[in-house]
Formats: C-alpha cells, structure tokens, sequence
C-alpha cells in the first residue's frame, strides 16, 4: 500500500486527484505494475489508476488475464474499475479508503464480489485507510 501512496502522491503533483494502485504477481512479492490517476494529464476520462496499473500488468505478463494477481489500490474501485478488475481476473483486490459516494467493492454498489458475475477476486478494504483518505482529504482541501 505505501508503494500506491507514493503513486497518489504523484497523481496529486500532476493535478490528479490522488489515487495510486499496484498489481501485484501471484507470489506477492514482485510488482508487475503501478499507475495513477491521470485524468487530468491526458484528458482520458478512463485513465484511473486501477485500469492504467492493470492495463501495465497485462502488458508485462503478456495477456490479459492476470489470475493470480493482486490489484493494491488507496481508494475504494469505483464501477468502472471494479468491472476491469473482473474482467483481468485478478485474484484478490486490497483497498485504503472507502469511497462512501462512488465505491463499488462494498461502500455504494460491491460489482466484485456479485455472485450474478463469473468472476468474484477476494476483497480486503481498510489496508492504511487513513493515510490513503487523509492524501485525498488534504488534496481536496487545496481546491
């Protein structure tokens, strides 16, 4: 979680609202991607860290599907990223700070864990979560 910290951090000197996720592989030690949000930055309304982080991991490990795989993320996905994470497989979702207006793994809607899907990653919410909100907080603070 501190190295997706240190990615919000990066989102926030950019203008991005400060969200920063890794990918982790299947053994948990090696980190196949990072990213955050760069909405901002590019003008791309999907640049959020999750979809950037797994669009990364997938190229690093030369498919799509990234079984196996942990997604380290500092806010609660939102709908678009909990349906990119369905979609890559990843096997397990840890997240920082609930997002009680948008979030989509438990907060507003829970996509990832819908028995209706085919593909349901195991969540872990609260991993730092008052460093994660606290990075947003004083980001917002400053608008």
């Amino acid at each position: 979680m501190r190295l997706a910290l240190g990615e919000a951090e990066q989102a926030a000197r950019g203008g991005d609202v400060p969200v920063g996720a890794v990918v982790l592989s299947a053994d948990g030690t090696t980190v196949l991607a990072a990213g955050h949000n760069e909405r901002e930055a590019t003008g791309d309304p999907t640049a959020h860290a999750e979809v950037l982080a797994l669009r990364r991991a997938a190229a690093a490990v030369g498919e799509w599907r990234l079984s196996g795989c942990t997604l380290v993320v500092t806010l609660e996905p939102c709908t678009m990223c909990a349906g990119a994470l369905v979609q890559s497989r990843v096997d397990r979702v840890v997240y920082g700070a609930r997002d009680e207006k948008a979030g989509a793994a438990g907060s507003l809607w829970d996509v990832l864990r819908d028995r209706r899907l085919n593909h349901r990653p195991e969540v872990v919410e609260g991993v730092l979560a008052e460093d994660c909100a606290r990075v947003l907080t004083d980001f917002f603070r400053t608008r």
